[in-house]
């Protein structure tokens, strides 16, 4: 599994941090981290909106299978990645969370409070976070015995946003250009994404957007 990391720039400077947590848990799982920034006060700019813009070309383009993001509350990085089709993003703040958001509602990103009540031992929630969310197959359930049921719902509410939704590449052009520029025009991009990208299509609109 390819897991991209995205920090929000409120919480830059915290990236080197989260990349090394979430490495330290998943690496020996054999998953494969992507930091896609921000990597330090240095790097381009991201807002919670232009999250939640890079996330949707990431998962639609088959360029990552999971996203790890957030910003000071989690709340505003949320609420952008849920704004796109083929992004399910739960808000995480503990392990617990993270295993029932993975069990239950089998999504594909979380946003993490990375400022919010974030102090002594933030380092060790997230490695902890990191674990329950990735230590099993998602999408199995919980309680075991709500298996059935709650696995019903999910392939509802994917059929309800199927519906809802326009395709992706039709939501990027009707978005201010410069705002969607500046969410992909980034070292770590280039640097991954093309190699990683599993969509003609989206790889097209990705070099189209960045004259590349």
């Amino acid at each position: 599994m390819k897991i991209a990391l995205i920090t929000e720039n409120s919480q830059a400077a915290k990236n080197e941090l989260i990349e090394k947590s979430l490495r330290k848990v998943v690496e020996p799982m054999g998953h494969e981290v992507r930091n896609y920034g921000m990597r330090g006060p240095g790097d381009a700019q991201l807002t919670y909106v232009q999250i939640g813009i890079l996330a949707a070309i990431l998962l639609n383009g088959g360029a990552a299978d999971y996203v790890v993001t957030g910003c000071g509350t989690g709340e505003g990085a949320m609420l952008a990645c849920n704004s796109f089709p083929g992004v399910i993003c739960g808000h995480v703040e503990d392990p617990l969370d993270a295993y029932t958001f993975a069990q239950i509602n089998d999504g594909n990103a979380i946003a993490i409070p990375f400022a919010k009540g974030f102090g002594w031992g933030g380092e060790l929630n997230l490695e902890y976070i990191f674990e329950k969310l990735f230590s099993e197959p998602s999408g199995q359930g919980y309680p075991r015995d709500r298996a059935v049921p709650e696995q019903r719902n999910k392939r509802i509410l994917d059929g309800v946003r199927a519906a809802a939704f326009k395709p992706l590449e039709e939501i990027i052009r009707e978005l201010e250009p410069s705002l969607v520029k500046e969410a992909l025009d980034r070292e770590s991009v280039r640097e991954y994404f093309y190699e990683d990208c599993r969509c003609d299509g989206i790889r097209a609109m990705v070099e189209g957007i960045l004259g590349d």
